[in-house]
């Protein structure tokens, strides 16, 4: 199963597709969606869009799984942020993607056990779990995937859960 894991953002949106095989996890391509800024959001939006429809025509994923969105402070960044979620909700649910949604606290359990981890820790475990030579930049690019292998993490649990329950 090929899964997508999606850091959003207006600036920068961190991408990874990684690839599930039993209970191996193995990164396929990751990286990031850049725009301008002092574009105006629709452009920056426009971008992010047809970025996304292009890797994910080119990458083939079976999901789609994101990091639910928590802020406490700047609401100018929240309605940004949330802004370019809903275009790349768009994109995966236009190429009728099933999407996903795990808080941070979820995230860190999956990834380090703990649901408190400090952001270091995440990223070094993600590191070390995909066999990366470093941690991948910028930030958001080890959050996405982060998100993937918990989704990777999950859905086998998941399944398991409904295989039971149908016996």
């Amino acid at each position: 199963m090929r899964i997508l894991g999606i850091d959003p953002g207006i600036a920068i949106v961190g991408f990874g597709f990684v690839d599930k095989n039993g209970s191996k996890v193995t990164p396929v391509q990751y990286g990031s969606i850049q725009t301008e800024a002092h574009t105006p959001d629709e452009e920056r939006l426009l971008h992010v869009y047809e970025a996304m429809l292009q890797l994910i025509d080119k990458y083939q994923p079976e999901a789609v799984a994101f990091e639910k969105l928590f802020f406490n402070r700047n609401v100018t960044t929240a309605m940004s942020v949330s802004q370019a979620r809903g275009v790349l909700i768009l994109a995966a649910t236009q190429r009728g993607l099933p999407i996903a949604e795990y808080t941070p606290m979820q995230v860190k359990q999956a990834i380090v056990g703990y649901g408190k981890a400090e952001k270091k820790q995440v990223q070094e475990m993600v590191r070390m779990f995909l066999k990366l030579q470093a941690v991948p930049k910028p930030d958001d690019v080890a959050d996405a995937l982060a998100v993937a292998i918990c989704h990777a993490h999950s859905y086998t649990l998941n399944s398991r859960i409904n295989e039971v329950l149908r016996k």
